[in-house]
């Protein structure tokens, strides 16, 4: 007689949920101006120019006025959504429920953390108008450091705190973006890890963990890849300013869809820069 117990074998399913390798939290955040709620379809970045003092030649002379420019950004804000149904029918034939055990809205807080840093990411490096629209502005050829066929070589990190620092922009915290592709360029560079101390420290941990060369550095892998080009940014931290409008994560029924659960995450953000000299973008390849 032939062995037949092995069609009785049973399988032992898994009884949890894990998420898939993903950024959860949002990296970004910390490193702009929060404007925090904002009542409006937009909101503004004001901003006002500089003097220089004139000598006094004149003793008892009239007073001469001088213009000071201001200038208004306008920050659009843009609405973000997005949904996850469970049918009620589907619950009983799972061994976890995803929507009370909480695995669909943690995904969704995850989604919408990177939506908040992508948005802050591209604020720095892209456009913005003015209140009236009669100008934009855009980042000037003096605040982009080029690919020029080479990794973010230790050149290109000194050359972006240089131009910081000659348009006096060196006093407030300064923040350097970069990927994995960054990191190993960094890593590899014996100009960089033969003698500096913090840099001996990141061959330790694998990280750019902290303060190095003037920079917090700031993991993230939605850098721009064009044309084999990735831009990193290199900036101050009152250089972006962020705004939040509608924010509601919600666990629902659908009694339209019969009955179906539904968990959602909606949000409404805008960002914009405050001032391109505050800002360098920085292309490797």
């Amino acid at each position: 007689m032939s062995d037949t117990v092995t069609t009785q074998f049973v399988t032992q399913f898994d009884s949890s949920l894990r998420l898939a390798l993903q950024q959860k939290e949002s990296r970004l955040m910390r490193t702009v101006v929060d404007r925090g709620t904002i009542e409006g379809s937009s909101f503004t970045i004001n901003n006002l120019g500089t003097v220089e003092m004139d000598e006094n030649v004149t003793r008892h002379g009239d007073t001469i006025w001088s213009d000071i420019n201001h200038t208004a950004r306008i920050v659009p804000m843009r609405d973000y959504y997005k949904a996850l149904p469970l049918d009620r029918a589907d619950i009983p034939k799972m061994k976890v429920n995803p929507v009370t055990g909480g695995q669909y809205m943690s995904t969704l807080v995850s989604a919408r953390n990177r939506k908040v840093d992508s948005i802050i990411y591209n604020a720095a490096l892209g456009a913005i108008n003015t209140v009236d629209g009669q100008t934009q502005y855009t980042l000037p050829a003096g605040q982009i450091i080029a690919a020029g066929g080479t990794g973010l070589t230790k050149a290109k990190i000194i050359q972006a705190r240089s131009i910081l620092c000659g348009n006096e922009a060196d006093e407030e915290e300064a923040f350097f973006v970069y990927d994995s592709l960054a990191l190993t360029q960094i890593l590899s560079d014996t100009t960089l890890t033969s003698a500096d101390f913090m840099a001996g420290k990141m061959l330790q941990s694998g990280t750019l963990a902290g303060q190095w060369l003037g920079f917090t550095w700031i993991h993230y892998e939605g850098i721009d890849k064009t044309g084999g080009v990735r831009k990193s940014v290199a900036y101050t931290k009152d250089s972006v300013h962020f705004g939040r409008g509608f924010e509601e994560g919600n666990v629902a029924v659908r009694y339209d869809k019969k009955n179906t659960w539904q968990v959602s995450q909606a949000a409404s953000y805008g960002a914009g820069r405050q001032d391109e000299q505050k800002v360098v973008q920085v292309s490797y390849q």
